[in-house]
């Protein structure tokens, strides 16, 4: 995987160090997270971003394990607090969106471009999943977000102007998802994952407990 590509492509206008990870499904957990933890002790960096975030964060890096055919992935992360962004990548080289959804009969025959249109809908999956991560992670897109990408293949799905639209992109062997986020505006976080389950509690008892609290402090 050409690391330096990504980081041109996406961070060229970093003001300071990006951060890169590499996880396994050994390591997944602890990479998320340690990031998270770190996210958390940015003070500015609205709760309910965080609490929305952390839930579509470790959904893609699953995505990575679950869907790509690869035993590994990358992760990308930037936070300028200048201008309250928060820049999460995260990409493999296994087999694209397009070959995945393949495998599910009912997008036997599908092209890249309409796969990448249907995978950020409810319920689109090959198979392995429940096929809601990359839905709520868009629904957070609309709500919070200053970028939203999925490249994968010759294609790219972009978020421009409140619309999604599909493009011609350079060849990327397997997948990419970048999102960045304005992080001091509050959002609800239920809407993001449409009312289905609590992860406003399941952040808060991850990453603010009694002893990540004495931490921050």
């Amino acid at each position: 995987m050409n690391i330096s590509e990504l980081i041109k492509r996406y961070y060229n206008d970093a003001q300071t160090e990006v951060n890169i990870d590499m996880f396994d499904a050994q390591s997944i957990y602890a990479v998320y997270q340690r990031i998270v933890s770190i996210l958390t002790r940015c003070v500015d960096i609205e709760i309910s971003v965080l609490q929305a975030m952390s839930y579509c964060f470790y959904e893609i890096l699953d995505n990575v394990l679950t869907h790509s055919d690869k035993k590994s992935g990358t992760v990308i992360t930037h936070y300028n607090p200048r201008a309250h962004t928060l820049s999460l990548l995260i990409a493999d080289d296994g087999k694209g969106v397009q070959l995945s959804l393949s495998e599910n009969p009912k997008y036997a025959d599908i092209s890249e471009e309409e796969a990448l249109m249907v995978c950020i809908n409810d319920s689109v999956s090959d198979g392995k999943g429940m096929g809601f991560g990359l839905y709520s992670t868009s629904i957070l897109a609309y709500n919070a977000g200053v970028q939203f990408e999925i490249h994968s293949g010759s294609h790219k799905l972009q978020l421009v102007n409140g619309r999604i639209e599909v493009a011609d992109a350079d060849f990327w062997h397997g997948t990419i998802v970048y999102l960045q986020l304005q992080t001091n505006n509050e959002i609800n976080p239920k809407e993001i994952v449409v009312y289905r389950t609590n992860i406003e509690e399941q952040y808060n008892d991850t990453f603010l407990n009694d002893n990540n609290i004495n931490e921050l402090w």
